[in-house]
C-alpha cells in the first residue's frame, strides 16, 4: 500500500541566520535577526502585527533577498534549497483543475511517484473530493489540499504563513494533525502563527519577533509558562504590543 509521507531525516539543517536586515522603502521591517535552528521538530514564529514573522518565513525560503545579513541552510544559500522545502500561504492558490489534478500536476512535476496520489488525498482526508473541482472547497478542504500539494514533494523543510487564520477549529485541528504527522516523521516545520491555543498544542520551540528582532527563542515548555521577555509576556497576557 502506497504511503502519503516518506520518513527521512533532513539534511538541510542546521538553520543558521546572521545580522539579517531587511527595508521595504524606508522601513526597516527586520533588522539584525540572528537565529539557529537545528535537528527536528517544530519551531512556531510569533509576535504582533507588523513583527515581520511573514517576511522572514518569505526569506528563509529564498523567495525575495534580504539587503543585508546571511542565511544559510546547512551549507547552502535559500536560492540554492528552494526545491527542498516547500511553503504553504495563509490564502492558498490552486489550479483550476479537480483536486485530483492538483495533486498529479505538483508530483509529475517533481518527478514523483505518481501512485501516491490516492494516498495523498486520503491522508488529509480529500478522497472524497477528487473529482471535484478545487475551486469548490471550503477553506479548509483547500488548505488541506494546499499540504498534500507541499507534502507531495518530498520536502526536508514545511514553512506554513499562517495556514489555519480564519478556519473554524475543526479545520484547524485537522491541519493540525497533518502538520504533527509530518513532523513526526522528520519533516522541519517552521510554522508562524497568532493562535496562541494552537502554538501550545503543536510548537517544540517559539521564536518570538518584536519590531523586527527576534526578542527570544525558546522552547515552548518554558515559553509559555516563563516568557524572558516583557514584549512576550505582554503578548500573551493579551496586551497590544507595537
Amino acid at each position: 500500500m502506497k504511503t502519503a509521507l516518506s520518513a527521512h531525516a533532513t539534511a538541510l539543517l542546521p538553520l543558521t541566520v546572521r545580522d539579517l536586515v531587511l527595508r521595504v522603502d524606508k522601513a526597516t521591517v527586520l533588522d539584525g535577526v540572528n537565529l539557529d535552528l537545528g535537528g527536528r521538530g517544530c519551531t512556531m514564529i510569533m509576535g504582533a502585527n507588523g513583527a515581520g514573522k511573514s517576511l522572514l518565513l518569505k526569506l528563509l525560503h529564498g523567495l525575495m533577498p534580504s539587503t543585508s545579513g546571511r542565511i544559510s541552510w546547512g551549507e547552502h544559500a535559500p536560492s540554492e534549497v528552494t526545491a527542498r522545502q516547500a511553503l504553504v500561504f495563509q490564502k492558498p492558490v490552486l489550479l483550476r483543475r479537480s483536486v485530483a489534478a492538483n495533486i498529479d500536476f505538483v508530483l509529475k512535476a517533481r518527478g514523483k511517484d505518481m501512485t501516491r496520489r490516492d494516498a495523498l488525498l486520503e491522508h488529509v482526508g480529500l478522497s472524497h473530493k477528487a473529482g471535484q473541482p478545487a475551486r469548490l472547497l471550503s477553506g479548509g478542504e483547500a488548505q488541506r489540499l494546499a499540504l498534500a500539494r507541499a507534502l507531495a514533494t518530498d520536502p526536508e523543510v514545511l514553512l506554513l504563513d499562517e495556514p489555519t487564520a480564519s478556519l473554524d477549529p475543526a479545520s484547524v485541528l485537522a491541519i493540525e494533525s497533518i502538520v504533527s504527522e509530518a513532523c513526526s516523521r522528520g519533516v522541519r516545520i517552521i510554522f508562524v502563527t497568532h493562535d496562541i491555543g494552537q502554538a501550545r498544542r503543536i510548537a517544540d520551540d517559539v521564536v518570538f519577533l518584536h519590531r523586527g528582532r527576534v526578542a527570544e527563542h525558546t522552547a515552548a515548555a518554558t515559553f509559555f509558562p516563563e516568557p524572558h521577555s516583557d514584549a512576550a509576556r505582554n503578548y500573551l497576557s493579551g496586551k497590544i504590543v507595537v
